[in-house]
């Protein structure tokens, strides 16, 4: 582990995740920090054997922080900290019964993630992997009317999945192509953030409505496998689906069957179950447009991620309520 401390003061941080450079900076300006430099995801030992004698634990989702690794923490612990917005790696439960503070990186990604979601669905509409593959083949013969007819975004009717940051910043992009926006959450929003969008009680009311299906809800044991065969079958003919929250939210055998079948015309999925050993078909479907994972990969969204939780450590040591606190 490298350590650098430009801060001698302060909260002691284990960085266990393998943050660019320029994020870690962020933290070693601020706190004495020991970081990860082996280039990799730390096994569970050397995750717990580098956040000894540390206050602070900063991990991201490829970190598992189950009840296992939770009791074993030293007692010096008193913060956990994800560079994420999901948090189905935790073991929340577990971490609260130990009194160790969560914090997470809520609305600095939204926007990132809501421009990648909007790629999603532009990208599978119109063919994009076989239009790149057309050119970078040297295989395209010239412009002809039948060549890779795609599916319109403009005007159409988009179904969200979850209307939190994420979900209302897509629905916010999605005006400006004069698309219907339709929703369904745990629970309808007010009307001034709802901004028009027409709610639904059930998801198989949704899906009945949805030209575009964009997953934008939370990963946790009421949404895994949600978007199964059931809901697949109630989309309109040839809907897209797209998933930026987590793989696990859509039943992967029910979307390749209706992507080889023509049920769904096309994929934009930026998350996959099991990522990066992801289903097969996946690679080889044409009419699947894959991106690995890089929702909220930009610079200034990534150091906005270290910030936020360098300011959540500031304030819990410093007495108050940090406002990325989520457990």
């Amino acid at each position: 582990m490298s350590e650098m401390q430009n801060n001698s003061s302060g909260p002691r941080v284990f960085l266990a995740c393998d943050l660019p450079d320029i994020v870690q900076r962020v933290f070693f300006d601020r706190f004495p920090t020991t970081a990860n430099d082996k280039g990799r995801t730390l096994t569970s030992d050397e995750l717990l054997q580098g956040v000894q004698g540390h206050d602070v634990l900063v991990l991201t989702a490829t970190d598992r922080l189950d009840e296992r690794i939770v009791a074993q923490l030293p007692d010096s612990v008193r913060v956990v900290c994800t560079y994420s917005i999901g948090m189905e790696h935790l073991a929340i439960e577990a971490l609260k019964a130990r009194g160790i503070a969560v914090l997470a990186t809520p609305d600095v990604l939204s926007e990132s993630c809501a421009d990648v979601a909007m790629l999603l669905m532009l990208g599978a509409a119109r063919r994009v992997i076989e239009s790149s593959a057309l050119v970078r083949t040297g295989e395209w013969r010239g412009w002809t009317p039948r060549q890779l007819l795609g599916v319109d975004v403009w005007g159409r009717r988009l179904g969200i999945l979850g209307m939190g940051r994420i979900g209302r910043a897509i629905a916010k992009r999605a005006r400006g192509f004069d698309m219907e926006i339709h929703y369904h959450n745990r629970s309808r929003l007010a009307p001034e953030l709802e901004a028009g969008a027409t709610y639904h009680d059930s998801l198989a009311q949704l899906a009945a409505h949805s030209d575009f299906l964009c997953v934008a809800c939370p990963s946790n044991a009421g949404t895994r496998g949600l978007v199964n065969a059931e809901i697949i079958a109630r989309l309109p003919a040839n809907a897209i689906v797209c998933n930026i929250a987590r793989g696990d939210i859509i039943d992967d055998a029910a979307l390749v069957a209706a992507l080889e079948t023509g049920k769904v015309a096309a994929a934009g999925l930026d998350v996959f179950a099991g990522e990066p050993d992801i289903h097969p078909a996946y690679r080889t479907l044409p009419n699947v447009f894959g991106l690995p994972h890089i929702g909220s990969a930009t610079e200034a969204t990534r150091v906005a991620m270290g910030r936020l939780l360098c300011e959540g450590i500031d304030a819990f040591f410093g007495g108050k309520e940090p406002v990325n606190r989520v457990a």
